[in-house]
């Protein structure tokens, strides 16, 4: 009887690990929130009580502030919370219109939700360990306490951002506190993707947002084929969003619905390289607070699947160096996409998410390095793993490669370079002992030739 309870928790133990390889699910809620918009105050109390609570896959910091002095939090959740690592990272933005917070109550619950469920739901947990989930749940916390669209100094900050059809926006010395916090955090982290949540429509959108003439037509980006494939599977996963009969499969191009000039949407893309969608999560603005939770329970799945589509599904690998065996920060190009993204110059770390169930060839290229391409197939409901390793050009070669290093006394360097060259050295040393012996074989049937000849009279 002694051994029973070892027995049970045993059982217990291999069915919940059956469960997660099985890819079922023991997800649970907190059931912590109130049906209530929370407060300013109550928002930020409730993130640093969750940074506590959930210390071990989550960090709590401070972008910036807004006009009024508000501080822009930011949840970061991982399985290593701060630091850098070679996985995509993913945000959703919250409360950019003061006037629609469901955003801000989608964020915490998603990220309560995950602290809940990471290491017994399969989603959870594959999230947790593949992504680093940033969430800002109030980009304009002013606009919110005055039930306002715009910020403290009455601007949407929906048309701030710099635009490639609105010079006037291109002085960011002119931009709100707001608009240059989020665009200083975005060229600080490698955003792979991201969405901000607004209300006021049930839809996903997708850039661009613009038209060079400023006509209402579809303005097709070089990714539009990729930005249709995740605004789908935002649709898809939600209860209502695919059923619309406004926007076919509900998704829309954001200068078919109506031109915007000055967005978020089109900047993250431009300049950080990031497919942001913009989605429209609610028909009308500030909905009743006994309607947050049905709101949540519509979008949940929706926010998981987009979270996991970053690892789930196109291209991601890492690039190296043939001679030094570093990561190099090279340009990834696919065949039919006229964007590029580069690899990061830390991990040489890149990942390129297309639509799946199609073959491409993609190229890695740097600057003193000899190009290399590889045609892969992206299937469906999978990624694909490819890294490359680009050859130097100019003919150095790889003893002067290490010989320059050793003499420079880069420690670091040097010991990339042998760490990479072992197997060579290794099968070298092999090649010299075998050519010493087969010396010494030979002396040695010299000499006892030698021995057994006649002496000369």
């Amino acid at each position: 009887m002694v051994f029973f309870p070892i027995i049970l928790a045993l059982a217990m133990a291999l069915g919940a690990g059956a469960i997660r390889e099985h890819g079922g699910s023991t997800a649970v809620s907190s059931g912590k929130f109130a049906n209530k918009y929370l407060s300013n105050t109550e928002l930020e109390d409730w993130l640093k009580d969750f940074s506590v609570r959930c210390g071990r896959i989550s960090r709590l910091n401070s972008i910036g502030t807004s006009v009024q002095g508000r501080d822009l939090w930011v949840l970061e959740l991982s399985d290593m919370p701060g630091q850098a690592e070679a996985e995509p990272a993913f945000k959703f933005v919250g409360n950019m219109h003061g006037d629609e917070p469901v955003g801000r109550e989608l964020t915490i619950r998603l990220a309560d939700w995950l602290c809940m469920n990471y290491k017994r739901d399969a989603m959870a947990t594959s999230i947790i360990d593949n992504v680093h989930l940033h969430l800002l749940p109030s980009m304009n916390p002013d606009g919110f306490a005055n039930r306002s669209r715009n910020n403290a100094n009455n601007v949407d900050l929906n048309r701030d951002f710099p635009d490639q059809f609105f010079p006037q926006n291109n002085n960011e010395a002119r931009r709100q506190p707001e608009t240059l916090a989020v665009m200083k955090w975005i060229r600080q982290n490698n955003f792979v993707a991201s969405a901000s949540l607004h209300e006021g429509a049930l839809v996903a959108n997708y850039p661009w947002d613009g038209n060079v003439d400023k006509s209402s037509k579809y303005a097709e980006s070089p990714d539009d084929s990729t930005f249709r494939f995740l605004a789908s599977v935002y649709s898809k996963a939600h209860r209502n969003m695919s059923k619309s009969h406004e926007f076919p499969g509900g998704i829309t191009n954001g200068a078919a619905w109506y031109p915007l000039y000055g967005g978020m949407q089109d900047w993250n893309y431009i300049h950080a390289r990031c497919l942001e969608l913009t989605l429209e999560i609610y028909d009308t603005k500030w909905p009743p607070e006994s309607q947050i939770v049905q709101i949540w329970e519509e979008n949940r799945q929706s926010m998981l699947e987009l979270v996991s589509s970053t690892f789930k599904s196109g291209v991601h690998g890492k690039v190296f160096s043939s001679a030094s065996g570093l990561p190099l920060a090279a340009t990834i190009q696919v065949d039919g996409f006229n964007q590029t993204i580069k690899a990061t110059s830390q991990f040489g770390n890149y990942h390129r998410l297309l639509p799946p169930g199609k073959a491409y060839k993609v190229t890695a290229s740097m600057d003193g390095h000899t190009s290399r391409s590889v045609h892969v197939l992206s299937p469906n409901g999978e990624s694909t793993a490819l890294d490359f390793i680009l050859d130097p050009t100019g003919g150095v070669g790889q003893q002067h490669k290490l010989m320059r290093l050793m003499t420079t006394h880069d420690d670091s360097d040097t010991m990339a370079l042998l760490l990479y060259h072992s197997k060579f050295t290794f099968l070298s040393f092999l090649g010299v002992l075998v050519i010493l012996f087969s010396c010494f074989g030979c002396k040695r049937r010299l000499w006892l030739r030698s021995e057994k000849s006649p002496a000369k009279v």
